[in-house]
């Protein structure tokens, strides 16, 4: 898909590619340079993911945070040792 760059250097994301990567307005996209490509990806935040991911079960919210930053505080460990 073609798009025009403005005199501002401002392109418009087509809305079929909007629509397929869920890009809404506000959201906020990272360039990345590949050889000499350029690469536009969606940015997410863990705010974004928040929900995507069902509970295995009935389980407590703050019991699993608490084990999910002991899960990640036990790998920054590892990694620092």
């Amino acid at each position: 898909m073609l798009s025009t760059v403005t005199t501002k250097g401002q392109v418009t994301i087509p809305v079929d590619i909007r629509s397929q990567f869920h890009i809404r307005p506000n959201d906020r996209v990272d360039f990345i340079v590949d050889g000499d490509r350029i690469v536009l990806m969606p940015v997410r935040s863990l705010k974004d993911l928040r929900g995507v991911v069902k509970s295995a079960g009935a389980g407590d919210p703050a019991s699993e945070r608490a084990t999910a930053k002991a899960a990640v505080a036990s790998r920054v460990e590892d990694e620092m040792a």
